[in-house]
Order: structure tokens, then C-alpha cells, then sequence
């Protein structure tokens, strides 16, 4: 599976040290004039090399655009784009080649399919989330228009100066809130809105922990604790019509325990969500491990690495959010 979606779908490929990293976009509405400065944009804020505890890989992430559009604006057709991988440096990874790096995918991608890229871990590098960001960008811009917006920020990290000083890496949490979504989106059983967002977060690399509203906490609590009392913020309000604070779209709830989805369902109030990061699994501290031979033997991974990859993802998070609230919408419709 390399493509998410059910209408607005996207499909991605490329490997980390490939020729290129690009994606296929299918179900975008047709006459969006693109904003390609804001697409731009939203790649630098995942780009690397920003940071001393960021990978201090440099690549210029040029979008080459290669069909659905027309004078920058969409046909409705297939938008296909690629950015070319510029500074590859294979050899960093030639040492590792038959080693099985420790909580990396080399042992279990090579276990699925008999042969692996161990060129900075082929398929399963974070630059082949790329493509991700690009369609964001776009699920962004037609939800701008609809009126729903998409915020998250880091809430959560390690110290990343102290760990990349030591040889080691940090993880942490990104909160997510989408704002101005509609209710009624999601459906009841195996496509609820809450459902499609994990799917999506989860296929991130490092993410390792998802929840929605208090989350975890709601364990702990009882239910009149944990309850959304329903209210009407309109009631005893004139309406346009003379009525008196009647109408359906009144009403909301006092409390957002459950985090804007009830049943699988939006209900109107802002969908928060966070997602958990794992410290990125590649560190210069000498560990034990084993060769394609079963071998033990000991490693130190060099080349160039995230401390932390939780400010180059929030971005990401922002644009799966985008992607599936987008999804939903047209399915809704």
C-alpha cells in the first residue's frame, strides 16, 4: 500500500538515495489555481539542514511538476510531481549494509521481500514523506476555502542539544487541532473520522502512540467527568427568522473530552488529536546487534541524522490531517 485515500488518494514513491521522490494525486477538484509559494513554503518547514540537531542533509526540493495542470491551475486529472534526490552519500551506509540496524526496518523489509535498500533505508527514510507534504499543501488550500484550518505544534520533547552532545536521540508528542470541520463526517463502524486519522498518522515513521480528545486520560476518569454535556449556545437569541435559538447548528457541547468525534463522527466542535514520536533509532552510542548471518557484532551509526524528528513533523501531521479531513468531505458530499 502506497496510496491513502478513498477520493482525494495519493500515491508516493522513491527511495531515500533513489533518483527521485515524488507522488501521483488523484481526486483534486478541477479550476484550484495552485499557490505554489505556499507549497513551497510548507517543504521548508520539513526541510533538513534548518537545525544543529537536524539531519544535516542539503537538498533544494524542487517540484517538478509533470501533468494535471494547466497554467498552475488543475485539470481534475492526475497531478504528478517528483523532486529529485541531489545530495546522496550511499557510501555513509555501505558499512551497514548486511548489519540489521537496531528498532530500523532493515531486518523486517528484508524478511517481507527478500532484499532491501540499505541506502539510508531506502523506502522506509523519513524523505520519502515528502510527497506528503505536497499534498497537504493542497488539501490545505481547498479546506482554507471551506472554511476548516489545520494547527499543531510540538507539546512534548526531549532535550535534543543534550542527546545530539551524547550521541543520541530524543523523541516527543505533536498536538493537532483541525478547526472549522463540519459535523456529520466519518462513518459509523470501520471508517470513522477517528479511525482514518490513525491510519494516517501511523503510516509516519517513528509513530509509535495515537489518541483523540483526553485520550489515555479517559481511562482514568468516570463517565459524568468524562461526559460532553450538550448545550445550545443560541438559545433564547433572536434568529434571522424570529425564532427563538432553535436552530440545530446552535447546538454544541460545554466540555471537548472526546476531542470533536463522537461514534466515529465529527460533531462540530474542533477535532484535537496527538501523536506520539519515537526517538529516531539511529545513534552514534555503540550497540549490540546481529548480520544477515546471525552473527552479534557492534555498531555505531554515522552520516547524517535527525536528533529529533518531532519540528520537521509537525508539518506532516498538519498535512495527513488535511488529506483526510479533505477525503471526508468529498465522500460526504
Amino acid at each position: 500500500m502506497n496510496t491513502i485515500g478513498h477520493i482525494f488518494r495519493l500515491t508516493t514513491f522513491g527511495e531515500s538515495h533513489g533518483t527521485a521522490i515524488g507522488g501521483v494525486i488523484d481526486g483534486c477538484p478541477s479550476q484550484l489555481e495552485l499557490d505554489f509559494d505556499f507549497i513551497d513554503s510548507e517543504l521548508l518547514r520539513r526541510k533538513t539542514a534548518q537545525s544543529s540537531t537536524a539531519s544535516q542533509r542539503k537538498e533544494t526540493d524542487r517540484i517538478e511538476w509533470l501533468s494535471g495542470l494547466l497554467d498552475g491551475v488543475t485539470l481534475g486529472t492526475p497531478i504528478a510531481f517528483m523532486v529529485r534526490n541531489e545530495d546522496c552519500k550511499p557510501e555513509d551506509y555501505k558499512a551497514l549494509k548486511d548489519v540489521y540496524r537496531p528498532s530500523h526496518a532493515d531486518f523486517t523489509y528484508e524478511q517481507k521481500y527478500g532484499i532491501r535498500d540499505w541506502r539510508g533505508g531506502g523506502r522506509a527514510s523519513a524523505r520519502t514523506t515528502l510527497p506528503i507534504v505536497v499534498a497537504g499543501a493542497i488539501a490545505k488550500q481547498i479546506l482554507k476555502e471551506k472554511g476548516a484550518q489545520i494547527i499543531a505544534g510540538v507539546i512534548e520533547m526531549g532535550d535534543a542539544e543534550q542527546a545530539r552532545r551524547d550521541g543520541d536521540t530524543v523523541g516527543g508528542v505533536v498536538e493537532c487541532c483541525i478547526k472549522g470541520v463540519p459535523s456529520g463526517l466519518g462513518e459509523p463502524m470501520f471508517g470513522k473520522f477517528s479511525a482514518e486519522l490513525a491510519h494516517a498518522m501511523f503510516s509516519l515513521p517513528a509513530v509509535k502512540g495515537f489518541e483523540v480528545g483526553d485520550g489515555f486520560a479517559l481511562a482514568k476518569m468516570k463517565g459524568s467527568e468524562a461526559n460532553d454535556t450538550f448545550i445550545n449556545r443560541d438559545e433564547g437569541r433572536e434568529t434571522r427568522d424570529g425564532g427563538r435559538g432553535t436552530e440545530v447548528i446552535g447546538i454544541t457541547t460545554a466540555t471537548n473530552h472526546s476531542g470533536g468525534i463522537q461514534g466515529g463522527i465529527t460533531n462540530g466542535n474542533d477535532v484535537v488529536f496527538r501523536v506520539a514520536f519515537k526517538p529516531i533509532p539511529s545513534i552514534a552510542k555503540p550497540q549490540q546487534t546481529v548480520n544477515r548471518a546471525g552473527e552479534t557484532c557492534q555498531i555505531a551509526i554515522e552520516g547524517r541524522h535527525d536528533v529529533c524528528v518531532l519540528p520537521r513533523a509537525v508539518v506532516l501531521v498538519e498535512a495527513l490531517a488535511a488529506m483526510v479531513t479533505l477525503d471526508e468531505m468529498l465522500l460526504s458530499v
